[in-house]
């Protein structure tokens, strides 16, 4: 099969391109605009592969996109702008990368007779209460600018397959992680700030409540269904691993055999949802997927990829990450800061 995964310089989409070229043998066609969160770092192990190739293109872009999908019978949507905090600085900028977008992707895979897979956010969903998860029937109710545009493309996604019958299916996953991952996401940002004992900025109280899962597991389940998941269908993806931010932290501190005198209570964004926990008995009943990594496991195997890769990480954490970081987080960590002075030793 010919795939084009767009925004596979991505930690995702590169580590499906992986899986799709070294474990399934698929001829892959990427297409990524390489902004800040474009690495193609993530994807040298394909570099000398004929049955890889690489295209720099936005799927903004109209053009990009029809040089990219000839001959591809599917098309893997990666490509998005994904980080919230950013969001809540430029929502225009996630409405044209993560609704029209996708629109234009849309529109191509029809005149290739294409299957399209969209993927979505459990953000979608917006805040749950301390039980219950979210299935697939669940209403939407998107909280930032960022899981209000994943929201629009889904319900976009839905008008294309009614309207003018497109192959398309949509996942909704919950917090990945594992290696490569762009270090403006927590398990990275706190990986690599605790290696160099700098600060760890965690938000409000800490307990706000994320699913969390191995980026290898996601992607295989997006393997799943992008190979058998019926038209028209919505899959929830989730290894259950449910944490709050402050257990993470702890974890990852546990692990590098750091203090938790490195963490910092910094001011909570605003609007930050509570708890997300996704529901995926569809996708386990259907079509027979079941995660293989624990998150102990996985986040130690994470943090130790890290250790022995720091070049790839302090590349990253340079030029647009570092002055996205210090816009971000310099006052908060100085407010932290001043307030502990005022308290005093604990």
């Amino acid at each position: 099969m010919r795939l084009l995964v767009t925004g596979g310089a991505g930690f995702i989409g590169s580590c499906f391109a992986r899986q799709a070229v070294l474990e399934h043998g698929d001829e892959v066609v990427v297409l990524d605009a390489l902004t800040y969160a474009g690495n193609l770092e993530n994807l040298v192990e394909l570099k000398a592969s004929p049955q890889f190739r690489f295209v720099h293109g936005s799927i903004c872009d109209p053009d990009a996109v029809s040089r990219a999908i000839e001959g591809c019978g599917a098309v893997v949507n990666f490509a998005a702008e994904s980080h919230v905090d950013r969001s809540l600085r430029d929502p225009d900028l996630f409405l044209e990368t993560n609704v029209r977008g996708p629109r234009i992707l849309m529109t191509a895979a029809l005149c290739a007779s294409a299957r399209f897979v969209q993927i979505s956010t459990d953000e979608v969903y917006g805040s749950l209460g301390e039980t219950g998860r979210s299935d697939e029937a669940s209403p939407l109710a998107p909280s930032s600018p960022y899981a209000a545009s994943k929201a629009a493309a889904d319900l976009l996604v839905g008008a294309f397959r009614t309207s003018y019958g497109l192959d398309a299916v949509i996942t909704r996953c919950g917090n990945n992680y594992g290696p490569r991952q762009f270090p403006e996401k927590l398990i990275p940002l706190f990986v690599t700030n605790a290696i160099d004992d700098q600060p760890l900025p965690l938000y409000g109280d800490g307990l706000n409540i994320r699913d969390w899962i191995h980026v290898e597991d996601h992607c295989r389940a997006i393997r799943v269904v992008l190979e058998r998941g019926a038209g028209g269908a919505v899959y929830n993806i989730s290894a259950e691993f449910e944490r709050t931010n402050r257990a993470i932290c702890a974890m990852v501190l546990q692990h590098l055999g750091k203090s938790w005198d490195l963490v910092r209570h910094v001011a909570d964004r605003p609007g930050h949802d509570r708890r997300y926990a996704l529901d995926p008995g569809r996708l386990r009943r259907e079509l027979g997927w079941e995660p293989t990594i624990d998150l102990e496991t996985g986040l130690a195997a994470t943090i130790r990829w890290y250790l022995e890769n720091r070049g790839w990480w302090e590349r990253v954490k340079s030029g647009e990450y570092r002055r996205f970081y210090e816009l971000q987080y310099a006052t908060r960590l100085a407010d932290a800061e001043q307030g502990a002075n005022k308290r005093g030793p604990s």
